[in-house]
């Protein structure tokens, strides 16, 4: 787990969108934990400009987001619309 992502961050990123801090499996929850994370890669890249290999990462949780988005929209758009308003990822 990387230095940026503590236990209590991600406890808390699960427990506001998933449920509880215990329900880890959430569609909601795993969306949200990998738009804090893609955020927090983009700053990182903001500075090091030529870090492929976190360029790597990044686009690999932005591919991973959107088929969960994607699989999300299927089941439930209703879910699927609040989420994206209350994380701010599309426009």
């Amino acid at each position: 787990m990387s230095t940026y992502l503590t236990e209590e961050k991600k406890n808390e990123i699960f427990a506001e969108y998933g449920g509880s801090a215990t329900n880890t499996g959430s569609i909601e929850g795993q969306i949200a934990l990998f738009t804090f994370r893609i955020k927090s890669l983009s700053e990182h890249l903001k500075d090091n400009k030529k870090d492929n290999s976190c360029k790597r990462s990044m686009l690999t949780l932005v591919g991973k987001r959107k088929r969960l988005l994607k699989y999300l929209t299927s089941q439930d758009i209703q879910k699927y619309r609040s989420l994206i308003e209350k994380l701010g990822i599309r426009k």
